[in-house]
């Protein structure tokens, strides 16, 4: 099903689109959080409830600076429309990190994307000015289960920390999708995936960010590409490290867009006669007789 939505027609040449049938996404793994620290040293870390919802470290923070730097530089941050990110503290200190304004100033008529010292952090508030929409969605979370990196806090407390991410997608104030028993299948992230991507085909917006984590996007993209020359499927899948960003068009080959192209244009306005030289030639062969007389 996956590559009925993404892939190329043959691995023999380019593929042409549609531009209307086209998204652009732009993937980001979160930055360097304290399990990934604790989890290099020791797997076994990940079991650990001192890393329940796991914050950014200060290589973190360095590393989402860097990443804003380059998105400013680039030209990347005036394109986005929307930034979707995972509901974890991870993924929105690194969202509005990379996407949001510069530091928060009080008096400022705007709520601010984070609040200081936000999720354990030493880093001033972030300001929501002159910044796309942000909101949270959970079909792009993590593994779900077991790890209690993974888990979330409730959407009240999150709401105090990240003022201006809109929360009103996710159904329940507790964390209802992790359970202590059971580690969500490869097989299961990737289907989520899936539907997480046929979501996004009912949201208006053409040029997305992504804030997610690296097993989602990794199961996820796996499915893609099969259509492709090897080299670009491999290119598609690999796996992200910490605060990567990489720029994808997602592609509608199935009709299930229903957006119109803002930049097409029908012509014949006026409208008036235009027959293509091969159609009049069809329909005249007279006139071509008598040209040649």
């Amino acid at each position: 099903m996956l590559d009925r939505i993404v892939g190329m027609d043959s691995t023999e040449g380019p593929s042409l689109f549609p531009l209307h049938r086209c998204k652009t996404l732009h993937l980001v793994r979160h930055a360097q959080g304290i399990h990934n620290v604790e989890g290099e040293k020791n797997h076994d870390a990940y079991l650990s409830h001192a890393l329940f919802d796991a914050h950014l470290t200060p290589l973190g923070w360095d590393q989402v600076h860097n990443l804003h730097n380059h998105v400013h530089a680039c030209g990347l941050a005036k394109k986005v429309d929307l930034v979707i990110v995972s509901p974890l503290l991870r993924t929105m200190q690194t969202a509005v990190g990379v996407f949001g304004g510069e530091s928060y100033v009080d008096g400022v008529d705007a709520p601010p994307l984070m609040i200081a010292n936000a999720g354990n952090s030493d880093h001033p508030a972030i300001s929501s000015l002159n910044c796309p929409p942000f909101i949270a969605v959970e079909t792009c979370r993590e593994h779900l289960g077991v790890h209690p990196c993974d888990k979330r806090r409730s959407v009240s407390e999150y709401r105090h920390l990240f003022p201006a991410i809109d929360f009103s997608l996710i159904e329940s104030d507790d964390d209802i999708l992790w359970t202590a028993e059971t580690r969500e299948a490869n097989e299961d992230v990737a289907a989520r995936g899936m539907k997480f991507i046929n979501w996004l085909w009912t949201r208006k917006e053409k040029e997305i960010a992504v804030v997610t984590h690296s097993g989602f996007l990794f199961h996820t993209l796996q499915s893609f590409g099969n259509n492709c020359h090897p080299s670009v499927k491999k290119e598609i899948g690999k796996h992200f490290s910490n605060c990567e960003l990489r720029s994808m068009v997602l592609v509608d080959r199935c009709m299930i867009g229903s957006d119109c192209s803002t930049t097409n244009y029908p012509g014949k306005i006026p409208s008036g006669l235009d027959l293509p030289n091969n159609v009049a030639h069809e329909k005249h062969p007279e006139k071509e007789v008598a040209n040649s007389i």
